[in-house]
Order: C-alpha cells, then structure tokens, then sequence
C-alpha cells in the first residue's frame, strides 16, 4: 500500500549562503545560533528530498543559545499543519545537536506557535528524555533518523 505525501507540492527556497569564518569566532568554544544553524541545516526532511532549511522549517533566527545557561532551543515550522512527521524532524535535530555540542547544553525543541494541529503534544514528545529515548530504540524510527540526518552526507559530491 502506497501512503500520499501529507504536503505533496512543498515550497523549495534558495539555503542562505554559508558563512566562512577565517579563525575561530569562539576562542572559548562558546557557541552561538550559526554554530547551531550550521550543525543542522542539511537535515534532510523526512517526507522530500530537501534539507529543513530548504522548505524553512528552520532558520537562523529561530535558533536561540544562551551560553551562561548552557540552553539551545529550536524553534521549527512544519511546512503543513497537520504534518505527522514534526517528531521525527525533532528527533532528528535533537540526535544532531546530542552528537554536535558538548552535553552540558540543554537543548529544547519547539515546534512553532500555531505551526502545527497538535503543537502541545509534539513539544511535551520532543523534550522528555524517556520518550526520546523509546522512540530512538525503534529500529524503524531510528533508520528513518538515521537517513535524514546522512543522506546528504552519503549523496554529495
């Protein structure tokens, strides 16, 4: 049985240019919302070939870092409101980010205000450590993470 795409015609934009930093901004390994942005970005969504930051489901500015706190938060659009694959796109940011910053961070993981039919559910899902961690020992889920976050990896030449 073939399933239809929940957003079948999604809007593609153009990424924003990547930034070259010459030295390290950071000489204090502090970490700002472009490390985040950067670390992220090519995260590819889970129902199209195109990175998050491709269909805007995230950007720069809806990434916040407040360094003295150690907090990361995401803030992410899904590109339908009844789009059933908003806790895998938070999975598979939550794995990057885990993989990327040190574990001092407490990263939070939000889908944006009135993004998203069942917001509440999917925010309560996405920042609590049992349920992440459940749903990370599913072996299909965990694939499905797996190649959004390597499939441009694997593909780029």
């Amino acid at each position: 049985m073939t399933l239809g795409l929940i957003n079948a015609n999604p809007v593609v934009r153009e990424t924003k240019k990547r930034i070259a930093r010459a030295e390290d901004p950071h000489p204090d390994d502090a970490v700002d919302p472009l490390d985040v942005f950067d670390s992220v970005r090519d995260i590819r969504d889970p129902e199209h070939p195109y990175s998050l930051e491709q269909l805007s489901v995230l950007s720069e500015e809806s990434i916040t870092v407040d360094e003295k706190l150690g907090r990361i938060q995401i803030t992410f659009t899904p590109t339908v409101q009844h789009c059933s694959m908003a806790t895998v796109i938070g999975l598979c940011l939550r794995v990057k980010l885990m993989h990327c910053f040190p574990p001092h961070f407490k990263v939070d993981i939000k889908v944006s205000p009135g993004s998203l039919a069942n917001e509440e559910s999917v925010n309560k899902q996405l920042n609590d450590k049992e349920r992440v961690a459940a749903a990370l020992e599913n072996p299909n889920l965990r694939q499905l993470v797996d190649e959004c976050l390597y499939s441009n990896e694997l593909y780029s030449y």
